[in-house]
């Protein structure tokens, strides 16, 4: 697609997020909707920066997929082009729970699977090799054919600037972590960025230590290592300089979505070309805007609010400077 600057590859979801918080599920009363999903949500959160983004993923064919279609053009400004309808699958569904919000509980309803593990490498568009970042994430590896057309596309992209492996690990989507560490490893050989926190670090390359995960990843031949390291901020690494970013404080509202933040304000930063330190201080912003606000891609920030924050703001009261 002409002027596309970001292609994410993976899941999408509705996410139904409770009205009342500090309660279980059990407790909850009522919901709103709102699309989830890492990729996706990462996608948007780069249109909302002011780029060309668009996702490689699958709907259902039914209201939710109609719903995620529509939202993510008419209300993300994200392109929908390559969202394709499973004829099989229904659109997968994540229920949270605020308790505790600093790190709601997820309950996925994705039987017998979320259908954008149906992809194929006919999914793919040209787009994908050449645009100046591609986003691809560690669940889709966990099932076939997905497994498969990502690990083609890695292939065929050759390792071209700004291939993003967001090691993101979902311990539900696989059966051990053994067969985890397996495949988002492999896919660790194809990726320029690497990106993901302690456990998905332990995952991908078999530490937890953020210096030692960042030492693998650079061995394997990644150019940028950024290990989350949650209150202790986020370990930069390339060949030449090393170094922590501190975090932003923020009173949690809900800690979903604030990764995705990250990820679509990083993308922004490889794409502007910024120093690997000042691009993620940029991405802490974005996530502790987010962390303060309770849904994902509707909580996404504009670069107004993240300059913000940066200039001292309060993470929750951006939008009012």
């Amino acid at each position: 697609m002409t002027g596309l600057e970001l292609l994410t590859v993976g899941r999408v979801s509705v996410d139904l997020y409770p009205q009342q918080s500090g309660v279980p599920l059990s407790g909850v009363q009522s919901f709103a909707k709102s699309i989830g999903g890492s990729p996706t949500n990462v996608a948007v959160a780069a249109a909302r920066l002011g780029r060309r983004a668009a996702v490689v993923t699958r709907v259902g064919d039914d209201g939710f997929g109609e719903y995620i279609r529509d939202a993510l053009a008419d209300q993300f400004g994200v392109v929908n082009d390559y969202v394709s309808v499973d004829p099989d699958l229904r659109t997968a569904l994540a229920f949270c729970a605020l308790d505790p919000p600093t790190d709601p509980p997820l309950l996925f309803y994705r039987e017998p699977r979320g259908p954008e593990m149906n992809l194929t490498i006919a999914d793919i568009p040209d787009v994908a090799y050449t645009v100046g970042v591609l986003w691809v994430t560690g669940s889709r590896f966990a099932q076939e054919p997905s497994r498969s057309a990502v690990t083609t596309l890695l292939e065929r992209r050759a390792r071209a600037e700004h291939t993003v492996l967001d090691l993101d690990y979902r311990e539900s989507f696989w059966s051990s972590p053994a067969e985890a560490s397996e495949h988002i490893g492999a896919a660790v050989d194809h990726a320029t960025v690497a990106v993901g926190n302690r456990t998905e670090c332990e995952i991908a390359v078999g530490s937890s230590d953020p210096d030692t995960a960042a030492d693998r990843l650079l061995e394997r031949g990644v150019s940028l290592a950024v290990v989350k390291m949650g209150a202790d901020g986020v370990l930069v690494a390339t060949a030449d300089s090393r170094g922590a970013v501190a975090p932003v404080p923020v009173e949690v509202v809900c800690g979903l979505g604030a990764g995705d933040a990250f990820g679509g304000a990083l993308a922004d930063g490889l794409l502007a070309g910024l120093d690997p330190a000042e691009m993620v201080t940029r991405a802490n912003a974005a996530g502790a805007i987010v962390a303060g606000r309770l849904t994902c891609s509707d909580a996404m920030p504009t670069a107004a609010e993240i300059d913000a924050v940066l200039a001292g703001a309060p993470p929750a009261e951006a939008d009012a400077a």
